[in-house]
């Protein structure tokens, strides 16, 4: 017999073998869910350890090891007051979350206040504690960069996941030495910038600006850059994103806001956004669609909401109809209705 016969015979014994013990298992594992007595369905109770019939009442076994907590809690607090683990790991610390804070409030365990020399060593050990946790410059960088992208993500009302990536893309950016010759701000206002847009939730470059250490060119200089050094796949920023957020801070009804966002799906489809602002545009079509739909709001409200000037809504809303009387039937009833 060959080598290559040898080597296939031995092969297919293997398998052979595999698909027996996997039947077997599958058979053990169908045999325990099922009482040996009635053939009835088998449950598990925790709370006292044993396997019992569902249908016959049979106790199949018992004593069985509890694996969870020794204690027990009858509500949130109480829960978080005996877990003795600690808070998940999060990349908006940079040390995620892993290291040591030594609480700020002189009592010891029961509560008591500290003697003044346990108060002196006691901040001591918080000195040390907080030169270890930022051992090195690129600590240091992380730490004050990751607190500033919290604070402009407060300022600007984003939500934790896009911290959490904006907070990724800081990381990135720090590992691949792009920080040498750029400010900490710029580069955390530009990764913060980015992660909003990555997560369909963007914000202007005049609103991230507002609430950035920097300046609006330094800051469009630093999102170029990363974006470009880090390849982030960004698309480009879709009107109809603003919408929501322009509609509600306008108080306007849900049927304006429809018909905003049907004139903007319009004015994609007639190339009308292609070199146009996607605020200007979301602030001209909600305009529009009050005026078509018989809501009092005027431009002056709008151009404050959305903090773009007059004439570019006035500009944007006389384009937004022209493109919805050519293409749109409802369109062209409804202006000829008003006019």
């Amino acid at each position: 017999m060959s080598d290559t016969q040898l080597r296939d015979r031995t092969a297919g014994d293997s398998a052979a073998r595999t698909d027996t013990e996997h039947e077997h298992t599958t058979e053990d594992e169908s045999e325990e869910l099922v009482c040996p007595e009635c053939g009835g369905n088998v449950v598990v109770d925790e709370s006292r350890g044993e396997t019992v019939c569902a249908d016959c009442g049979l106790v199949i076994d018992e004593d069985s090891i509890d694996r969870g907590p020794e204690w027990r809690a009858f509500d949130s607090a109480e829960r978080d007051q005996k877990s003795r683990v600690g808070a998940p790991t999060t990349n908006l610390m940079h040390d995620k979350g892993l290291s040591t804070n030594i609480g700020w409030q002189n009592k010891d365990a029961y509560g008591n206040a500290l003697s003044s020399r346990q108060r002196e060593q006691m901040q001591r050990l918080r000195t040390w504690n907080e030169r270890f946790r930022t051992r090195d410059s690129k600590e240091r960088n992380l730490k004050q960069a990751l607190g500033e992208i919290d604070r402009m993500a407060s300022a600007l009302g984003l939500p934790e996941n896009v911290r959490e990536t904006a907070s990724v893309i800081y990381r990135r950016a720090l590992d691949e030495d792009l920080l040498p010759g750029r400010s900490i701000e710029g580069i955390a206002t530009a990764s913060l910038h980015a992660a909003a847009r990555m997560a369909q939730v963007p914000r202007s470059i005049d609103e991230v600006a507002r609430v950035s250490r920097v300046e609006e060119d330094e800051f469009e200089r630093a999102y170029r850059y990363v974006v470009r050094e880090l390849s982030l796949e960004i698309q480009p920023a879709d009107p109809e994103e603003y919408v929501a957020r322009f509609a509600s801070d306008l108080e306007v009804p849900k049927e304006t806001e429809r018909t905003a966002r049907e004139l903007l799906e319009n004015a994609k489809r007639e190339n009308v956004h292609s070199g146009k602002s996607p605020v200007g545009l979301a602030a001209a079509a909600l305009y529009a669609s009050a005026q078509l739909t018989n809501e009092e709001l005027t431009q002056a409200d709008v151009s404050e909401a959305t903090d773009i000037s007059e004439v570019t809504i006035r500009n944007r809303y006389q384009e937004l109809l022209e493109a919805w009387d050519l293409d749109s039937p409802r369109g062209g009833r409804s202006r000829r209705a008003e006019s």
